[in-house]
């Protein structure tokens, strides 16, 4: 995993709100995403965490190019999509592809699973022979564990799990070299994410799959990853190795989401039940200033308050956004700092 294909390069994404009366109304600026820089390898899983409503979703939109950025670069290959027209980022769509949170919602109900699946090969090949694509979608349905002879079957006929392995399937038949999976799992049962992640594995490995994987649950981003992206009201906190973030996380969020994983041992519970955690994360119209985690922050200095804290490098490779990284030792078990 040493080629170099996403580079995410100071990105923002801004909207215009209007709160109020309607002749008097206030127009907010809301900072979804603002100013996330990153780097993904060829064959690489990166994990993008955190709260509700942090902008991860938004994030990956405008990676694909389904939002448009109020500033910054994404390169795909060294290309900027950004300053391509409407025509040739069609084109690159057959490399970018994505997984949605909701598998029934995310498939057509009046279509089959041939149609679903086959869908992307009629938009990028519309003169393919009809045998062919036939061939490729009973070829996608075995590999991600569903039965061939279920290819004239509507959604409402499978279960959530399998409506989830229809979306892989329709992402995966361009035989694509980015996923973006946004919360993939988030709306099965647990046993089935266990078998999704999986099957995302078993597919990463066989196809050399570069995969950016969205959710706000720590320990599933855990099976996954290689490395992983902590997000707070649309900056990134953190970006560490999956070892090192659950070993030694070096941002008090990053040490209060994984302190708040229910854990199945009664006496290590304990010693996480404090997550250093207290209120409601602010409204991303009035983020606070400096450091905007700084409100919740159990570290909290003056200098969080009235300095935005840079995305750095540390020692040993990681980065962090924390004026006082180098002086907590957040280790996971221990109770001092």
């Amino acid at each position: 995993m040493t080629d170099r294909v996403l580079r995410v390069q100071d990105l923002a994404v801004h909207f215009k709100v209007r709160e109020g009366p309607f002749f008097n109304a206030k127009t907010y600026t809301l900072k979804a995403v603002n100013g996330v820089s990153f780097e993904l390898n060829a064959g690489e899983t990166l994990g993008i965490v955190g709260e509700t409503g942090c902008g991860k979703s938004t994030l990956a939109r405008a990676i694909l190019g389904l939002i448009k950025p109020s500033r910054g670069r994404v390169l795909w290959l060294g290309e900027d999509l950004g300053k391509l027209d409407e025509e040739a980022l069609r084109k690159k769509r057959e490399d970018l592809q994505i997984v949605f949170q909701d598998p029934l919602a995310a498939l057509n109900p009046r279509m089959t699973v041939r149609d679903i699946i086959a869908e992307p090969l009629w938009t990028f090949y519309p003169r393919i022979a009809r045998v062919q694509v036939d061939e490729r979608v009973r070829g996608m349905m075995k590999m991600v564990g569903l039965l061939p002879n279920q290819i004239n079957r509507y959604p409402h006929e499978f279960s959530s799990g399998q409506c989830q392995r229809i979306g892989i399937a329709r992402a995966l038949v361009l035989n694509p070299k980015l996923v973006v999976c946004d919360e993939p799992v988030s709306a099965l049962d647990v046993s089935i994410q266990a078998q999704i992640i999986n099957l995302l594995k078993d597919l990463q490995k066989k196809l050399n799959l570069s995969l950016v994987f969205i959710a706000h649950d720590l320990s599933v981003v855990k099976h996954i990853s290689d490395r992983v992206m902590v997000m707070y009201l649309g900056r990134a906190m953190e970006i560490s190795t999956q070892k090192a973030l659950y070993r030694r996380p070096l941002h008090p969020y990053t040490s209060a989401l994984i302190k708040a994983v229910p854990v199945p041992d009664p006496r290590l519970a304990r010693v996480q039940s404090d997550t250093g955690l207290t209120g409601d994360m602010p409204s991303p119209l009035e983020p606070p200033t400096g450091c905007v985690f700084h409100s919740r922050c159990p570290f909290m200095v003056k200098r969080c308050e009235l300095e935005v804290p840079a995305l750095r490098r540390m020692e040993n490779g990681d980065w962090v956004a924390c004026h006082c990284a180098e002086e907590l030792d957040l280790t996971i078990g221990k109770t001092s700092t």
